[in-house]
């Protein structure tokens, strides 16, 4: 049985191993394929009519990030507006912000290290302890979003920081949906041992793949 297609960005707007990681977790329910402008799949509109979810990983600055993706806004949100998923881990989050981004949420992003109260005060590497689905879990973290709702009723609420922020959460965008995280259940153990070699965390595939889960219902 042929599993419907997902698209993953690989390219200038993001870093080497966000894509793969995320390729990795879609890889339970889809076809996996990356596009970006090196890629033999070119985004746009005509590889997005194809697919079922489009993934955008972790990377560097949004606005550099912005930069390079701008001219695929319209594209990304009429595929989304048309029944599309959209998969946002860390800067995906951002994007689908407005202040720049994509404009998919019910509201904006913000930075998690600038909230009241926030338990990381750095853009570097750090574990960040968050409450999913009740749940208190540990996961990789770097400058990653906080999402800002216009109503508290607007979205689905899977995490929340420390301070009671929204760490993530899913949401529907005319026919389809969003789902988007700040933290990184999707690291790979290695991310992990590069910065805490000895001190190992349970992975947190468990909980992209419910973020996977939640955007696909509806």
């Amino acid at each position: 049985m042929n599993r419907p297609l997902a698209l993953v960005y690989r390219g200038p707007a993001t870093t080497p191993g966000c894509p793969e990681a995320v390729a990795g977790v879609l890889a339970d329910h889809f076809a996996v394929r990356f596009t970006g402008p090196r890629e033999k799949t070119e985004l746009g509109a005509a590889a997005l009519a194809g697919a079922a979810l489009y993934a955008q990983p972790g990377g560097g600055t949004l606005s550099h990030a912005y930069r390079k993706l701008r001219r695929h806004r319209d594209d990304i949100r009429d595929f989304v507006r048309g029944g599309g998923r959209y998969l946002g881990f860390c800067l995906g989050g951002y994007l689908a912000g407005a202040t720049p981004g994509f404009g998919l949420l019910p509201g904006d992003t913000d930075r998690y290290i600038d909230s009241a109260g926030a338990s990381v005060g750095h853009d570097g590497d750090a574990v960040v302890t968050v409450r999913w689905r009740g749940r208190r879990r540990r996961l990789y973290f770097q400058d990653g979003p906080v999402f800002l709702l216009d109503r508290p009723d607007a979205a689905e609420v899977l995490a929340t920081y420390p301070n009671g922020t929204i760490a993530a959460l899913v949401a529907p965008f005319g026919a389809g949906r969003v789902g988007v995280v700040g933290p990184h259940p999707e690291a790979t153990a290695d991310w992990y041992g590069v910065r805490w070699p000895r001190r190992p965390l349970r992975s947190g595939h468990d909980l992209a793949r419910d973020l996977v889960e939640a955007v696909l219902a509806g």
